[in-house]
């Protein structure tokens, strides 16, 4: 073969893939508008359907916190504040070096609650269980560093109810979030897992852990990863739910029925990402097992996050991220193809390894080889042009596809001028952001091949955001 023909095979190759990617991901966009329609239609968005109202199953939310001293207080003042029948509050302590434990304790009047704990995950060391003297139902666990998998196992282990949910400690539930994200439990009894959006409180005011104001941060990081974060939630995982497909449910906000999840071994200590490793091998195991089950992913249970504002805490957010999604595959690789994988190891499972998992090294190198082909002249410039619409038009279309979901359905900013600034950034994230994100996860993919090690680290948090109670102190996060 001559120079020309392996330049024509490596043009068609990443033309193909691109075109290929982007249809994967308009079909998820059509299954996500049909399902969003049907649940529109079925759930009311102002009322709880009164046939559920009473039959909650009680749920105990896991916070894990590690040095969260800026925003632990307010995260716990909403979760307390929820429209919910029976809950508890468990926060976990995970080794804190900040002032995450002197918050807690001036926030909710802490002391000491001797008590039996049931070690059925093995978990850290645990130092203390303390409960608040102003909130029963809020106790906190204080235990030795052992990591997010390892705190989330100490809850679980603490836990009464039957369902529990996981929230970072820098987020904020709507009031009747829990209700509406725990629905999927009433309506079918093989419903195992349960997760809910999350969106980006930059630019928001939340006073006592109350959402006051739906605005957009100013930074222009935060802003592309709202409309990132609208994509993800919106067709990313909509468009999985109806086929029992969904392979990711966010760390941030996820319920879990306990006792599956035990069986399952809780969560793994040796990945960053064990939110998604927990929820492929609880395909895995009831695929292969024969077992039915349902995981289901609601789209208007509404949870607010801080997005990183700095490009390298953004860079580090993204490797782990793409680190956790490759660990989750590899270590569950047995559901890919299985007789019995069904959606979720027929479609869901090889659609993230070819355009989660390798999609960055097919980005940046197919990037790399059209650019450089042109300007050595080895590739025309009509070939080039027509690469470049297939890479940045139908991106564009997805995304623009997103924001017209979110206008459609919840419509969470109302502001004409809101709308519009979103559409600027849709434009615009197609043009660097995105390229950068792919740069990142595939430095992450080399990372992983050379087995370099990657852990979660620290995320600085503004909590510019909070107002009221539990917003910043001074001589704490300040």
């Amino acid at each position: 073969m001559t120079v020309n023909d392996w330049v024509e095979g490596a043009q068609w190759f990443f033309m193909l893939y691109f075109i290929g990617i982007n249809t994967g991901y308009l079909m998820l966009n059509l299954l996500s508008l049909g399902s969003l329609k049907r649940y529109v239609e079925a759930h009311s968005l102002d009322d709880i359907p009164s046939r559920l109202s009473g039959f909650e199953l009680p749920v105990s939310v896991l916070v894990p916190a590690y040095n969260e001293q800026v925003t632990i207080a307010s995260s716990v003042r909403s979760i307390l504040q929820l429209d919910y029948p029976e809950f508890e509050v468990i926060v976990i302590n995970d080794g804190s070096r900040d002032g995450t434990m002197e918050a807690l304790r001036r926030e909710f009047g802490l002391e000491p609650f001797p008590e039996a704990y049931w070690q059925r995950l093995s978990v850290k060391p645990v130092r203390a269980i303390y409960r608040s003297k102003m909130h029963p139902t809020l106790r906190v666990i204080d235990k030795e560093n052992g990591g997010k998998a390892d705190a989330l196992n100490a809850g679980i282990n603490a836990s009464r109810y039957p369902l529990f949910c996981s929230v970072d400690a820098d987020s904020v539930l709507e009031r009747v979030s829990m209700r509406r994200v725990v629905q999927p439990f009433l309506e079918n009894p093989h419903t195992i897992a349960s997760g809910g959006s999350i969106r980006i409180a930059n630019g928001c005011t939340f006073d006592s852990g109350f959402l006051t104001s739906k605005g957009l941060p100013r930074n222009p990081l935060a802003l592309f990863q709202v409309v990132e974060y609208m994509r993800a939630f919106l067709f990313g995982r909509l468009g999985w739910s109806p086929l029992n497909a969904v392979l990711i449910i966010s760390g941030a906000f996820g319920v879990f029925r306990k006792e599956v999840v035990v069986k399952a071994g809780g969560y793994r200590t040796d990945t960053v990402g064990e939110d998604m490793e927990l929820v492929v091998r609880l395909h895995r195991l009831h695929r292969t097992g024969n077992i039915p089950y349902r995981i289901v992913f609601v789209p208007d249970p509404v949870c607010w996050t801080e997005a990183p504002q700095k490009l390298l805490v953004l860079k580090n957010q993204r490797m782990r991220w793409q680190r956790g999604l490759i660990e989750s595959l590899t270590l569950n690789i047995g559901l890919l193809f299985h007789r019995r994988g069904g959606t979720a190891g027929w479609l869901a499972f090889p659609f993230m390894v070819l355009f989660e998992w390798l999609g960055p090294l097919v980005e940046v190198a197919g990037y790399c080889f059209m650019i450089t082909a042109f300007f050595t002249g080895l590739v025309s410039l009509e070939a080039f042009v027509t690469f470049m619409l297939v890479a940045f038009g139908l991106g564009l279309v997805l995304s623009i596809n997103s924001l017209l979901l979110e206008e459609i359905s919840f419509h969470i900013y109302q502001k004409p001028h809101q709308i519009v600034v979103l559409l600027l950034v849709v434009v615009l994230e197609n043009f660097g952001y995105r390229q950068l994100n792919s740069v990142w996860r595939f430095w992450a993919l080399l990372l992983w091949m050379f087995h370099f090690k990657l852990h979660w680290g620290e995320m600085p948090r503004s909590a510019s955001w909070q107002t009221g109670p539990g917003g910043p102190h001074k001589g704490v996060g300040q």
